[in-house]
């Protein structure tokens, strides 16, 4: 597990639980994670990626995901540069 470090942002400490098949509307055993700061950059009922890692997880977000984390981090959406025409012909 990394840890702190340039770049990182904590967000909070989740509950984390193995949620068994067949109880509490379980359909599958799974592991949730539940952190209410997670749903301001995944949205219920968007799907992601996860791989492990060593000492925890990686979740990839996708175009959308980025840019609400992106928000977090920066108090607002950053935009794209707009790139000048005339610099572009060049």
């Amino acid at each position: 597990m990394s840890g702190e470090g340039y770049g990182k942002k904590l967000i909070g400490k989740a509950n984390v639980y193995i949620h068994e098949k067949g109880k509490s509307n379980a359909r599958i055993t799974h592991v949730d994670i539940e952190l209410d700061e997670l749903n301001k950059i995944i949205k219920p009922g968007e799907a992601s990626y996860v791989r492990a890692k060593e000492g925890g997880v990686f979740i990839g977000l996708k175009k959308e995901m980025i840019s609400r984390a992106e928000e977090l981090l920066f108090g607002k959406r950053r935009e794209k540069p707009e790139v000048n025409k005339n610099e572009k012909e060049k």
